[in-house]
C-alpha cells in the first residue's frame, strides 16, 4: 500500500512539475519585453513564412538590434483567417483559425536578438465575415453581400461590432507576445463599383475619416498601452482629400503612434510628381513622399515610418532600387522603415549595407556621394 501510495504522489509530482513547465513555457514570451528600437528597421512576414523552417533559417543571420531590429508579422489577412488563437471571436463567429506553427517559439527566439515584434490586423477588407454574417458586411442597392472586381468582400467601417471583432484579435495578438499592433485595410472600399456600395449609416467623404478616426480611437483606448501603427495609402502625404477611401494623412496620424504610407513606387500612376515613370525612378518617388509627409507632422515627424518596395511590378527591382528608397528616406532625415516583398524574398544585400547607418555615420558615409549614385 505504501508502495502504491508513494508511487501514486510520484506521478502527481511528475505531472505538476510538467504543467507547470509547460504554463511558463506559454508565459515566457509574454514576459520577454524589447521595446521599440531607437530607428525601426524591418520586414514584414506572411503567416506561411512566419511559420516555415526554411524562410526562418534565412534570415536569421541578419536579426539583430543594430541589423535588421523588426518583424512585422501577419495574423489576420483579407480572407478572414486568423493565424493566432483567439478563442473569444471563435465561439461567436466560428472564425477560421490557422495557427502559424511555433510562433510563441519563434517571437521568443527574435527577442532574444532585440527583434521587436509588431503584429498586422487586416481590419475591414474581410472576406469571411462579410460573407458569412451579411449584416456586417457592405451592401449593394438590393441589399446583398457588395463584392470587388476580384470577388472580395469587405466589412462596414462604419459597423462597431466590426470594430470590436478586430480588436479582439489585436488583444489576442498582444497576449502571444507581439508589442505593437499594425493595423492595414484600414480604409473603405476600392478596386470595384463603389458607387454601389451602401452603409449602415450615412456615407460621405468626411464621414469615411470620422469612422475611420473613431475606431482608431477605440483601439487606442482598449489596447493601451500597447502602440498602434497604420498602413495607408503613399499617396495620402501629398493630397488634400480621402482618396475614395476615408483616409486623410493628417487626421489618421493624430490618433496613432506611427504612421506608414505604402510608398511602393510601382503603384504610383505615371505622370505623378511629375515623374514620367515614379516605378523607375524610386528615389525621388519616396523623397517626395517623405518630404509631404514631413510637411503634415512637423514636429510629429517621430511617427513616420515609410513601407518600401522590395518586390518587382512592371519594372526589375534590385538592390539599387532598394537602397535608393532607403537612402530617399535618409536624406529625408528619416531613419524608420519597412520593407514589404509579397514573397517575402527580401533583398538581404541592400538590408545589410543600408541597416548599419546611424544619422551621424550616414551623413559621415555619404557627404562625398550624390543622389545620381541611385
Amino acid at each position: 500500500m505504501k508502495i502504491a501510495n508513494f508511487f501514486f504522489v510520484f506521478i502527481i509530482f511528475i505531472f505538476t512539475s510538467s504543467c507547470a513547465q509547460q504554463l511558463k513555457n506559454q508565459t515566457t514570451t509574454q514576459n520577454i519585453f524589447v521595446g521599440k528600437p531607437e530607428f525601426v528597421r524591418g520586414i514584414h512576414l506572411s503567416a506561411w513564412a512566419a511559420g516555415t523552417e526554411s524562410f526562418k533559417k534565412r534570415f536569421a543571420p541578419y536579426w539583430g538590434r543594430e541589423k535588421l531590429n523588426t518583424v512585422v508579422i501577419a495574423v489576420k489577412e483579407y480572407e478572414g483567417q486568423v493565424y493566432i488563437p483567439v478563442e473569444e471571436i471563435k465561439k461567436k463567429y466560428n472564425t477560421p483559425i490557422i495557427p502559424i506553427p511555433k510562433l510563441e517559439e519563434y517571437l521568443k527566439e527574435l527577442k532574444s536578438k532585440g527583434v521587436y515584434p509588431i503584429a498586422r490586423v487586416v481590419v475591414f477588407k474581410d472576406n469571411f465575415l462579410a460573407k458569412n454574417y451579411p449584416h456586417l458586411a457592405v451592401k449593394t442597392p438590393e441589399g446583398g453581400v457588395w463584392k470587388d472586381y476580384k470577388g472580395n468582400s469587405w466589412t462596414d467601417p462604419y459597423n462597431k461590432e466590426v470594430w470590436e471583432y478586430n480588436i479582439e484579435v489585436a488583444k489576442s495578438a498582444i497576449q502571444v507576445g507581439f508589442e505593437e499592433i499594425q493595423f492595414d485595410y484600414i480604409r473603405f472600399p476600392s478596386d470595384g463599383n463603389t458607387k454601389l456600395c451602401r452603409y449602415s449609416q450615412t456615407h460621405t467623404s468626411m464621414t469615411t475619416t470620422a469612422a475611420l478616426v473613431g475606431f482608431l480611437k477605440l483601439a487606442k483606448e482598449k489596447l493601451n498601452p500597447v502602440p498602434i501603427s497604420i498602413d495607408v495609402f503613399g499617396l495620402t502625404p501629398s493630397v488634400n482629400h480621402d482618396m475614395g477611401i476615408g483616409q486623410r494623412f493628417l487626421q489618421m496620424a493624430e490618433v496613432v503612434d506611427y504612421v506608414s504610407p505604402m510608398m511602393y513606387p510601382s503603384h504610383y500612376r505615371k505622370g505623378e510628381y511629375g515623374l514620367p515613370d515614379p516605378n523607375k525612378e524610386p528615389y525621388k518617388t519616396v523623397f517626395r513622399t517623405v518630404s509631404d509627409a514631413k510637411k503634415l507632422l512637423g514636429e510629429k515627424v517621430y511617427k513616420l515610418r515609410p513601407y518600401l518596395q522590395d518586390f518587382s511590378l512592371g519594372y526589375k527591382y534590385g538592390p539599387q532600387e532598394v537602397k535608393a528608397q532607403i537612402k530617399a528616406c535618409y536624406d529625408n532625415g528619416v531613419f524608420e522603415w519597412l520593407l514589404w516583398d509579397p514573397k517575402c524574398k527580401y533583398t538581404l544585400e541592400a538590408i545589410e549595407e543600408m541597416t548599419k547607418f546611424t544619422p551621424a555615420s550616414y551623413k559621415q558615409h555619404f557627404s562625398t556621394l550624390t543622389n545620381t549614385n541611385y
